[in-house]
């Protein structure tokens, strides 16, 4: 059984940059899609970015269209998010998920659909 370990969080000011990395223990993440959700204060739980499994395709929700990129170590192990031009509104806690199979990501990001969740890092952008 996959599990998920989130971690690199923190307090940043704005424009600042943060890192989350996802790393797998159980399996390798090769063949799931990887998303990335955030709940923010006051706030229901929202798809950020949804990467693909196969054919490297990508969503991301138009907040955060080119700031935020998703990338995979080589060994398959580990997923991060690097997260640029940070804003006051990107706090809140961030969770990686991830699904098996082929799937269309804007789904997967806009359905919040995932088999596997991380605990959650708390990400913090101070004006």
């Amino acid at each position: 059984q996959l599990q998920l370990v989130e971690s690199g969080g923190g307090l940043v000011q704005s424009g600042g940059s943060l890192r989350l990395s996802c790393a797998a223990a159980g399996d390798t993440l090769d063949y799931y899609n990887v998303g990335w959700f955030r709940q923010r204060p006051g706030k229901e739980r929202e798809g950020v970015i949804c990467d693909s499994s196969t054919r490297g395709w990508t969503y991301s929700t138009d907040s955060v269209k080119g700031r935020f990129t998703v990338s995979r170590d080589s060994g398959r192990m580990t997923a991060h998010l690097e997260m640029n031009s940070l804003k006051p509104e990107d706090t809140g806690v961030y969770y990686c998920a991830a699904l098996r199979g082929i799937i269309d990501v804007r789904t997967m990001c806009e359905m919040q659909r995932a088999d596997y969740w991380g605990q959650g890092a708390q990400v913090t952008v101070s004006s």
